[in-house]
């Protein structure tokens, strides 16, 4: 069981413990004390607007194509209504890297922003799951109370009830992911037909609403802690720059409690009595733990950034709510730096930012160029494996090429092929004169060539694609010959 008291860390020792590991090893439970406060409302209506996205986003079309499909095992991805292939894993190389540089140089300037108020883990876990607790079993004080209960008619209700929520709205979370990663049309087929007409479909169903209700229903903040690969790294992008949750030290020490102040203000204790230095002046935290008890990692912010802080603003919220009560300026927790509390420094536009800054837009200028030159259909001929090149009547040479067709749109489109350079015969074995959309198409043909047009033992060869009549590429290949 944790309490407060129980995750009260010395200073000097915080960073040898972990808030939510007890003495013994075992787990510390955290019962943070439900938030509120004008953070909180801000992050309430953020997360509305991104739960809306997230429910709405398997159902919402561009150009009759989904917003966003995932489907790795089918190998097609759907991003903003654009077709992607595994043929595009240049754009998703230079993507990918843009993204993740992205994501650096938003953590090096504005710390873990993204934790607090956008991770889909944290949006569930303090909005939806966390609210849900609070409505059934009450407030941190009310939890505490009902886990040391006997199980008794109503713990079993509650309990019962709680974690029955739970698993329903981690079976809807499911749904909507599979919904990602399918498309909205399967997923439907998947959920109106009998389970016996899709048992894959439904064993993953199952599979992925038990992961997400025991993340949300007992992992909690141990996702944050071990799994999360962002949370593990922020330690090397941070600096003393970085916006982060912060602790006012300067203004907030010596912390006393409001009762050893009193005592000291009347003489019944010195300063040496609360343990301070000699000389030493009271500053404006009171030290009423607050800001721990509604910390759902289980930290406590005045030990400086730490691993586990998420910069969910609970704290802020709660550290202005007591300034407000003491007549106190807000701010003692706010967004700020190392380097504005220590010195009053203010300084984003540091080198580093400059060169992460000049790297990622190297980076984004390379993908829209390369993105604006991505061809809707991609033509691949080869020669036929195993095969040479045949002696024909007339003194003519044949090759026997495949030929692979990619269409990346959704549309059907009517292809042709045509030999252009040098002069010769192009001739079908099953070749290809048009291809649905979103499909790859095989096909087999022959080049016949005069002697005399052929440069020796290799000559290169050039076709042109013509796509609903209109000429889109030139496609150039080899052809062998005698070599005489």
């Amino acid at each position: 069981m944790s309490k407060t008291k129980d995750r009260r860390i010395e200073q000097d020792q915080f960073r040898d413990y972990l808030a939510t590991v007890n003495e013994k090893g075992g787990r510390n439970w955290i019962y943070p004390k439900k938030p509120s406060g004008r953070y909180y409302r801000a992050r309430n209506i953020v997360a509305l607007l991104l739960l809306g996205f997230f429910f709405s986003g398997p159902f919402i079309e561009i150009n009759g194509q989904p917003l966003l499909m995932i489907d790795v095992i089918e190998r097609e991805f759907v991003i903003f209504g654009v077709a992607f292939w595994p043929q595009d894993l240049h754009l998703l190389v230079f993507g990918m890297l843009a993204f993740i540089l992205g994501v650096v140089l938003f953590t090096t300037i504005f710390g873990r922003l993204f934790c607090g108020w956008a991770c889909p883990q944290t949006i569930f876990m303090e909005m939806v799951f966390r609210r849900i607790e609070y409505w059934i079993e009450g407030d941190a004080s009310d939890q505490i109370r009902l886990k040391k209960a006997p199980w008794n008619a109503e713990k079993i209700l509650k309990k019962g009830s709680k974690h029955a929520i739970f698993y329903g709205m981690a079976f809807l979370i499911s749904n909507l992911f599979l919904a990602y990663v399918m498309g909205k049309d399967d997923w439907i087929e998947l959920v109106t037909d009998p389970p016996s007409e899709h048992l894959a479909g439904l064993s993953a169903m199952i599979i992925f609403s038990g992961v997400f209700y025991g993340v949300f229903a007992f992992m909690r903040e141990q996702v944050c802690h071990f799994v999360c690969p962002y949370g593990r790294m922020q330690s090397v992008m941070l600096d003393n720059n970085s916006i982060n949750v912060m602790y006012d030290y300067v203004r907030g020490e010596s912390r006393a409690r409001v009762g050893d102040r009193k005592k000291v203000e009347s003489g019944a204790f010195s300063i040496a009595d609360l343990g301070l230095e000699e000389g030493a002046t009271f500053g404006d935290c009171i030290d009423c733990y607050q800001c721990v008890q509604v910390c759902p990692m289980g930290i406590d912010i005045r030990n400086g950034t730490q691993l586990e802080c998420t910069h969910c603003t609970a704290c802020i919220d709660a550290c202005d709510d007591i300034m407000d009560k003491i007549d106190k300026p807000r701010g003692l927790i706010r967004y700020s730096s190392e380097n504005a509390i220590r010195s009053e420094k203010r300084k984003i536009l540091t080198p580093r930012i400059m060169g992460y800054s000049a790297v990622l837009l190297a980076l984004l200028t390379t993908f829209v160029v390369l993105l604006s030159m991505r061809s809707d259909l991609e033509t691949t001929i080869l020669r036929e494996r195993g095969t040479l090149f045949q002696e024909l009547p007339d003194n003519r040479i044949s090759n026997i090429y495949t030929i692979k067709v990619i269409n990346k749109t959704f549309e059907e489109i009517d292809y042709e092929l045509a030999l252009i350079s040098p002069p010769g015969q192009l001739v079908s074995l099953g070749m290809i004169n048009s291809v649905p959309g979103q499909s790859l198409v095989e096909g087999r043909f022959m080049v016949q060539i005069s002697k005399e047009h052929l440069d020796g033992l290799q000559t290169d060869i050039s076709f042109i694609v013509m796509a609903d009549g209109e000429q889109i590429e030139t496609v150039k290949t080899g052809f062998l010959g005698p070599n005489n």
